[in-house]
């Protein structure tokens, strides 16, 4: 496992299409997601421990704001093939298993995460309304027990985005397994 930390930057850069197959079989772009105030798009995985710790506070940030036009987006970019525990079989498994809700999509061509200049899992991007990139951070201060946690990063940049203000802290970089690429 290589540790890596997300990239500083890109802030105001707008969010790339993308048609990519979700765990449900459907196929969703980012036209799908137009009538939603905030889009979180978080490239991740199954078998990372960092996005194993913190899964259940995606699961739980998207069951709060859900109600407030906020949807969180999951796509896996990982190499199936030398990382068989990423296959979509297993995101459909690993779905199912945790009780996600938000759409799991595979990004089987790693296209979407080169477009995105994704690093790591979990690499977590927060668009506005105008889709634009405002948030590319962590989700919090500490992946391994929520209940240590004292800085929750994300919540703070999407209620900022909710109320209509800029995002005044320091984003910093999440921290992750290196994205599996394919052998080019």
């Amino acid at each position: 496992m290589v540790l890596l930390n997300s990239k500083k930057g890109g802030l105001g850069s707008p969010a790339a299409d993308f048609s990519l197959k979700g765990v449900d079989s459907k196929v969703y772009t980012l036209s799908a997601f137009e009538e939603k105030k905030i889009l979180v798009i978080i490239f991740m995985c199954n078998h990372c421990p960092y996005v194993k710790g913190v899964i259940g506070r995606f699961i739980e940030f998207q069951r709060v704001y859900s109600d407030k036009g906020v949807q969180v987006i999951g796509i896996s970019p990982n190499d199936a093939a030398a990382y068989p525990e990423d296959s979509f079989d297993n995101m459909i498994k690993f779905n199912r298993e945790r009780g996600m809700n938000f759409p799991y999509l595979y990004d089987e061509s790693q296209r979407t995460a080169k477009e995105y200049d994704a690093v790591c899992t979990p690499d977590i991007y927060v668009y506005d309304e105008s889709r634009l990139l405002k948030y590319r951070g962590r989700l919090d201060d500490n992946w391994q027990e929520e209940a240590s946690v004292k800085s929750r990063d994300l919540k703070a940049a999407v209620d900022a985005l909710l109320a209509g203000n800029e995002i005044d802290f320091e984003q910093i970089p999440s921290m992750g397994c290196s994205i599996k690429w394919k052998n080019q």
